[in-house]
């Protein structure tokens, strides 16, 4: 039997997951590891999934835990577990651009090498699927490919730099023989169908800025150069069938993947795309980064008012481009490919209209 062990429930990306993978299978369960102030919202997530999907009733299990603890806060049942779980799901992560250092480093690193160092044990593991991202790049100049990761770069934020630090500890492992398969999403938007999303980011902070401004005329900074800079995003419906696909199939086996917009826009016509969708006029007003994210900084009110965290400008002047060439080659056979922003934007507008007491925090 088929016995997956499964962080990052429920999740984001874990949610809309975990029922895919399970679904190749009818004979697989899974384990969530779920930390105790979640619990009451996973229990939930799984009453859903088995309403929405008979099939997998009695099939997801929680267990209290944290990836933080050496052994994944489980005791004395880890030991059971390494002789069962066939394949570990390492979703669980701190997404936050301002995380400190000090957190990034004990949830996305150290608990990223709690998790492989259950995986290691595990007797009858067939392969780790680790969740990491596209911007382990850091501020890297020019083309990243999928299978770069230490070139010298430097980085955004702790978040970045951490979840960087993470993918070097799964590499080394897969270096020393543990089989293993890392996706790297970019920054991950709503479901290209339905825009709906768990929490607002990314490209959602200028949606809001527009929506909150009138329509005749509203204001949008503009940082960097647009027309060269590419922010890369994708749907969330993407990036699962992405990972629903590729981590069953065996040459997916030790290879690294860009989940990313093979061509993304430049920043320029993303934001002609958002506010053509939000139904504005606006007038862009070109200002240096270090100026806004200082006045911002330095006026808690105007942030509040503009409500775009200061970190996020950074994206908007992204000087890498990520290489897609291994997973458009193994998707291509099942005909997933990542859709272009202006194809979906006017449903994640609709979202945030229909939904505007969402926030932007993170599950930590």
């Amino acid at each position: 039997m088929t016995t997956i062990f499964f962080t990052g429930f429920p999740g984001f990306l874990g949610r809309e997951l975990l029922p895919r993978v399970l679904g190749r299978d009818h004979d697989a369960r899974a384990l969530c590891l779920v930390q105790d102030k979640f619990f009451g919202l996973a229990e939930s997530a799984v009453a859903a999934l088995e309403r929405d999907h008979p099939a997998l009733a009695g099939r997801i299990s929680l267990a209290t835990g944290d990836i933080v603890a050496p052994d994944l806060g489980l005791g004395a049942r880890l030991d059971t577990l390494r002789d069962e779980v066939t394949s570990v799901y390492h979703l669980a992560a701190v997404y936050d651009l301002a995380v400190t250092r000090d957190l990034g480093m004990r949830v996305n690193v150290d608990g990223t090498q709690h998790v492989v160092d259950f995986a290691r044990r595990c007797a009858r593991l067939e392969r780790l699927h680790y969740v990491s991202t596209c911007y382990v790049s850091g501020r890297y100049p020019g083309r990243f490919y999928e299978r770069d990761l230490e070139l010298g770069q430097t980085f955004n934020n702790f978040y970045e730099e951490t979840k960087h630090l993470a993918e070097v500890r799964v590499r080394a492992a897969m270096a020393g023989g543990l089989p293993a398969t890392i996706y790297r999403p970019a920054v991950v938007v709503g479901d290209q169908s339905t825009g709906a999303t768990q929490k607002y980011d990314g490209p959602y902070f200028l949606i809001r800025w527009l929506l909150r401004q009138p329509a005749a005329l509203a204001v949008v900074p503009v940082v960097g150069h647009p027309k060269k800079a590419k922010l890369n995003v994708a749907p969330r419906d993407f990036i699962v069938d992405a990972i629903a696909h590729l981590s069953g199939v065996e040459a997916s086996a030790g290879k690294t993947y860009h989940l990313a917009d093979p061509r993304p826009l430049p920043v320029s016509e993303m934001i002609d795309a958002c506010v053509e969708a939000t139904g504005r006029r606006a007038l862009r007003i070109p200002v240096p980064s270090k100026l806004l994210v200082g006045v911002l900084e330095a006026f808690p009110a105007l942030r509040d008012l503009v409500q775009i965290p200061p970190e996020t400008f950074a994206y908007f002047e992204q000087p890498t481009e990520y290489d897609t060439t291994e997973s458009e080659a193994d998707l291509s056979s099942a005909g997933i490919a990542c859709p272009h922003f202006d194809a979906y934007v006017d449903r994640l507008v609709a979202f945030v209209r229909a939904h505007p007491e969402f926030g932007s925090q993170a599950m930590v």
